[in-house]
């Protein structure tokens, strides 16, 4: 999509479209290989999908996987309404007859997204962009159970946490003494509680 298309759907809106379990990326795989062909990118201008990189271990292996913030919603900002209020018709039914899509949210009339809404998504993709963040989040004074490095199996208290670089600083009981170590987020899993 180019900049001259976007800027061209002077009165597009954002709005939130329901797809059916895990058929998000394919429907956005869907309306964006056919926007052109159907020449609809003078009505759509961005299907977006927002998703973050998360990670997690198992069974001693750290893994990368994409997760959606907001599952079985994608957010197409298009021009839906002509100038007398009402519904365009073409890109209506090209977004609603897409495989995978249940309907707009609001059903026969929806409403686009506030500009608050939007701006809060669009900030959550933005901040989410380039970094991993791990599958589960810590809280400082939460106990944890180390799975990795010489202090496998010690439980031990989050003194500290470092979001940007993914490390915690944990003080694990070592003889008798508490001792600071810094582990990478994946390192350790949240304690059993007895």
């Amino acid at each position: 999509m180019t900049q001259e298309n976007v800027s061209s759907i002077s009165n597009a809106r954002w709005y939130a479209v329901q797809t059916l379990s895990n058929k998000e990326g394919a429907v956005k795989r869907y309306l964006d290989r056919y926007m052109a062909s159907e020449e609809m990118d003078e009505y759509i201008a961005e299907v977006l999908m927002p998703t973050e990189t998360v990670t997690e271990v198992k069974s001693g292996k750290k893994y990368q996987k994409v997760r959606k913030f907001y599952p079985g919603y994608v957010f197409i900002h298009m021009c839906l309404y002509d100038e007398n209020g009402q519904i365009n018709e073409r890109p209506w039914y090209f977004v609603k007859d897409a495989d995978g899509v249940i309907g707009f949210l609001g059903g026969t009339r929806p409403m686009p997204l506030k500009e608050s809404e939007i701006n809060s998504i669009l900030s959550q993709v933005q901040d989410a962009e380039g970094k991993e963040v791990p599958k589960v989040q810590y809280e400082v004074g939460e106990e944890v159970k180390i799975t990795n490095g010489p202090f496998l199996n010690l439980n031990g208290i989050i003194e500290e946490i470092d979001p940007d670089r993914g490390k915690l600083k944990v003080s694990v009981s070592i003889f008798g003494r508490f001792t600071p170590v810094v582990l990478e987020y994946w390192e350790v899993e949240r304690a059993e509680e007895s």
